[in-house]
């Protein structure tokens, strides 16, 4: 990843596929492997939101709490980008999806890589996601550098995505059990 590879690795729910965020042709790579468009921008997953700080606008207080009690954890929340933000990461949208993991061997990967990671389902686009390393091997294994062999957590759905001005559910639900 350092060296600006594309890696799968487990999340919560599901296999992602992943880059260091800073590098623009390993997103392009990841975006041509699942046929996905740059429009609809991609999540990033983090260890910790410091890291992502230059590219992110402030938010009022009383978002923050709700956002912070909320992570680390599936809940994905739209923020809004200052004009650092790179496009290819955040697509037509004036926010960025970003999710601070809760899943172990993802924190200690963002960890180790020193960086936030891209965070896009591991398969084509309109495929099932991967929830296995065979899976994706046999799926996308020849576009990308390596797979992390470790285990998803045990959620059934992908992340909750809110938005964070508004507060807006745009996928899962407060009161969904998985």
């Amino acid at each position: 990843m350092r060296d600006g590879g594309v890696i799968a690795y487990p999340t919560e729910a599901v296999f992602g596929l992943g880059c260091r965020p800073d590098e623009p042709e390993a997103i392009r790579r990841i975006l041509a492997v699942k046929g996905r468009p740059a429009a609809k921008g991609l999540i990033v997953v983090t260890d910790r939101l410091q890291r992502l700080a230059p590219w992110l606008a402030p938010l009022p207080a009383e978002h923050r709490a709700e956002i912070d009690a909320s992570w680390p954890g599936p809940t994905t929340w739209l923020l809004p980008v200052t004009d650092a933000c790179p496009p290819l990461l955040r697509g037509e949208h004036d926010s960025l999806a970003v999710r601070v993991t809760a899943h172990p061997e993802t924190r200690a990967l963002c960890a180790a890589a020193g960086s936030a990671l891209v965070s896009t389902s591991a398969n084509h686009t309109g495929a099932a996601p991967c929830r296995t390393w065979d899976c994706v091997a046999s799926q996308l294994g020849a576009g990308i550098d390596a797979i992390l062999q470790a285990e998803c957590g045990g959620r059934t759905a992908p992340s909750a995505i809110r938005d964070a001005r508004t507060g807006a559910w745009l996928r899962g639900a407060p009161d969904t059990h998985e």
